[in-house]
């Protein structure tokens, strides 16, 4: 008797533990995630393409269906690290996403200006919306004029991206920004994805995060 109790307190502990695991796990799949980077060559130019994966938390979702609009802002920004000068920006860009639902067509919306696109659910809207691209860099961006000392500076240089996105909590109606400041619901934001960036390569390459 003495035994088969404590099995079943093993056995009780074993499965607090694994509901645990599982709670835990379903936090961390919420959120803003960086999964892909691309860097390649196209007609106008140097192109940077990144993928996020974004998993709304129960309650913003529940927002969203409500009618409450969902801002994100993604940051794109290229850096030249240099051992002979202090590091410059190649370029840094910021796009402005709308999230919204339409009740009576039962659609979700993407806008980004004024330009707009619908989806019939909100995983199909959220594998849209965390598709990122940068503006055509113009290859000669990445160069330093011609020369051996410009080609010797040249391959001293390290180009570095940086790619992040948030949820822009300040253009929610005031009584959710309020509540954005102590419920971690709110909190969505991306840690800062960096990689290297190779502009003499002319094929396209991709990093892909695990």
């Amino acid at each position: 008797m003495r035994c088969c109790k404590k099995k079943f307190k093993s056995l009780t502990e074993l499965v607090l533990l694994l509901c645990l695991c599982f709670s835990i796990f379903i936090v961390n799949a919420e959120g803003i995630l960086a999964t892909k980077t691309e860097s390649k060559l196209v007609e106008d130019g140097y192109e940077i393409l990144v993928d996020f994966k974004i998993t709304l938390p129960p309650s913003v979702e529940d927002a969203l269906i409500r009618g409450v609009a969902l801002n994100f802002v993604s940051e794109l920004k290229i850096s030249r690290s240099r051992w002979y000068w202090m590091d410059s920006d190649v370029i840094q860009t910021e796009q402005q996403s709308k999230l919204t639902y339409n009740a009576l067509t039962q659609q979700f919306r993407i806008s980004r200006g004024t330009l707009f696109q619908s989806f019939p659910n909100l995983e199909t809207a959220l594998h849209i919306l965390g598709h990122q691209s940068s503006q055509p860099i113009a290859i000669s961006t990445f160069g330093g004029g011609s020369g051996y000392i410009a080609k010797l500076l040249k391959s001293e240089t390290k180009f570095t991206a940086y790619a992040q996105m948030r949820l822009d909590t300040s253009q929610l109606p005031k009584p959710l920004q309020v509540n954005a400041l102590t419920n971690n619901d709110w909190n969505l934001e991306s840690e800062k994805h960096m990689w290297t960036i190779h502009p003499e390569v002319t094929k396209t390459e991709g990093i892909n995060k695990p």
